[in-house]
């Protein structure tokens, strides 16, 4: 009995080391999404094409489980924003749940009998639907200061993102494992 708690305790600190790692990644490469933006002069759009924050979450949530993609999905928009003002305040909360989402999704689908490229489709569905049900219900809350056009924007903002998440993600899980 003893020697399953260990066990378990050792696989929880190793999903919170591997959730704050995947933190940190998802931390650094949105910066280097905005730093290329800049260059480009797109400034914040690129980030928000490439989604460069989702694919450390959804990723480590396949490959460690639902506390390291929650740790991740809930660590990442909170620390960014507390170092770089990113995502802006009032998204804040919009996209805290939806990374959320896609790291403890990925979690539960980590022992899924499914490809990788459906779990990472599973999961880019339930953030987006988890995401979207947010806004509406901040729309009607606030009298309307959240206008649900943000669904449909994130929607057509990020296919080039989750396209890459669908090409990397699966690849990566599989040399992981």
């Amino acid at each position: 009995m003893l020697n399953s708690n260990v066990k378990q305790r050792v696989s929880v600190t190793k999903q919170l080391i591997y959730g704050l790692i995947a933190t940190l990644c998802a931390v650094v490469l949105p910066q280097l999404a905005h730093l290329i933006g800049d260059a480009l002069g797109v400034q914040t759009a690129l980030g928000e094409i490439l989604l460069p924050m989702h694919l450390p979450v959804i990723f480590i949530g396949l490959l460690a489980g639902p506390i390291a993609g929650g740790v991740a999905g809930v660590c990442s928009p909170l620390v960014s924003f507390a170092l770089t003002g990113m995502p802006k305040a009032v998204m804040l909360p919009f996209i805290l749940i939806e990374v959320a989402t896609y790291g403890i999704v990925a979690g539960f689908l980590k022992q899924a009998s499914i490809s990788n490229l459906v779990k990472v489709i599973l999961v880019q569905a339930a953030g987006r639907v988890v995401k979207a049900i947010a806004i509406l219900v901040a729309f009607y809350a606030f009298d309307g200061k959240v206008a649900p056009i943000v669904i449909w924007t994130t929607l057509y903002m990020g296919v080039a993102g989750m396209a890459i998440q669908w090409l990397a993600i699966p690849y990566f899980v599989k040399k992981a494992q």
